[in-house]
């Protein structure tokens, strides 16, 4: 590129609370780290300071109908009990309270003038897509306009088992068509992802750069850990939530199973499970009362403990939904990744995940399979106990793939396609 371009960024969060907050911050990080200029606006609802690039906090619009409406529900609910918002999304696909969020985020951009940038950003998190329908409000910025996409859009897009029809179901989906109408361009990333997206919105093809989530780079294992986490122990670590489809028991079992095979690893070796809590959780803590290596957090972890625990763990678990596939890259995979240690990905046959490790890789297999989990288990702990853990972590040479240096890459297929 012969200038730095111009990117105005408009994020629903930056706040590194939530797992979306946290890898549209690595992103914002990576596009400075590679020379861009960068201006931020942010709907985290609290001063966030990124040094030298123009960061600013996108305050409520409190004067407008739908912010009226959504406090007169919400009155309405607390005087009744009766929470109307699913007959709400009904009619209309979504709630007042995200349309005056919406008309925040709009007003905030119509301060911004085109001429002055050359993108304009989109970031999201979880099913918010906020900044991303106000700025499709404003076709001023639709040849600038470049669409991070994270997750598919509306829930009946996801793949099984997460698939179904959310009330409002059309409406949504009529939004993500004029969204990929409008794009110049749709960033996701994962590649797989952008491949299902198409098969849903064909408006697409063609739009699709792949930018993968990226290692943070001004992260450091500080040493600090809970007390539960004895890093020289062998800690099999996952950190992350279990959603529904998320089920970690034969993990569990499987490695009770391991240790009572491997007697000398009753010692050395812990299942350290680290998140909120879970459907799964009582189940969880019945066997972690049998089995005293199996330890739960009794908390979620803050970002930078949990990444110190990735870096010293002896194996990093990647704990995917049961199904026919799963397109998503985890937030997780990048640090995991720069840890440089084993990954155990339990999972689909078909997973971006298991496309980047590479179809070989050696330790992966799906969720419910007993018996090629615990001989994985094995398998590292006897590497670990003998110090050859390096030589089978196989993922070193990935690094590179999740540097900033995959923006130059993107950014030139975006100018190549004007």
């Amino acid at each position: 590129m012969n200038k730095p371009f111009k990117i105005l960024v408009v994020a629903d969060t930056i706040s590194t609370q939530s797992s979306g907050g946290k890898t549209s911050r690595a992103l914002i990080e990576g596009f400075i780290e590679q020379g861009f200029v960068i201006k931020v606006l942010h709907y985290s609802r609290k001063e966030i300071d990124l040094k030298q690039t123009p960061c600013i906090s996108i305050q409520e619009k409190k004067t407008s109908w739908s912010y009226a409406k959504a406090k007169a529900q919400l009155i309405f609910q607390r005087l009744t009990g009766c929470n109307i918002n699913h007959w709400v999304e009904s009619r209309k696909g979504f709630s007042y309270a995200h349309d005056y969020d919406v008309k925040s985020i709009q007003q905030a951009i119509e301060k911004e003038s085109p001429v002055h940038y050359d993108y304009i950003l989109a970031l999201s998190y979880a099913s918010s897509f906020r900044a991303h329908k106000a700025i499709l409000k404003l076709p001023q910025w639709h040849e600038k306009f470049l669409a991070y996409i994270h997750d598919p859009f509306p829930m009946h897009s996801y793949p099984r088992p997460y698939d179904w029809v959310e009330p409002g179901h059309q409406k949504k989906r009529d939004f993500f068509v004029a969204l990929f109408k409008a794009a110049k361009s749709i960033i996701y990333p994962s590649q797989m992802l952008g491949e299902w997206m198409e098969s849903y919105y064909p408006s697409g093809k063609n739009k699709a750069v792949i930018i993968p989530h990226l290692i943070t780079k001004n992260l450091r294992d500080t040493g600090v850990y809970p007390s539960y986490f004895d890093s020289s122990k062998f800690n099999i670590l996952h950190a992350g939530s279990l959603m529904s489809a998320r089920n970690p028991m034969t993990l569990l079992k499987a490695f009770m199973a391991f240790i009572k095979d491997v007697p000398e690893a009753k010692n050395n070796a812990r299942l350290v499970m680290v998140g909120s809590s879970s459907i799964f959780h009582q189940e969880m803590a019945i066997l972690s009362q049998k089995c005293s290596q199996i330890i739960l957090s009794p908390n979620k972890e803050p970002f930078e403990t949990t990444f110190n625990m990735q870096q010293q763990a002896a194996v990093n678990v990647v704990l995917e939904a049961k199904g026919p596939s799963s397109p998503f890259l985890p937030g997780k995979v990048p640090h995991c990744i720069a840890a440089n240690k084993p990954i155990l990905l339990l999972g689909p046959y078909y997973s971006e995940t298991r496309r980047i490790l590479g179809e070989y890789y050696q330790y992966y297999c799906e969720i419910d399979d007993m018996t090629l989990l615990k001989n994985h288990l094995t398998d590292l702990y006897l590497n670990w106990e003998n110090k050859y853990e390096k030589t089978v972590s196989g993922v070193t040479h990935l690094k590179s793939y999740f540097e900033s240096s995959s923006i130059l890459k993107a950014l030139e297929i975006i100018k190549e396609k004007s």
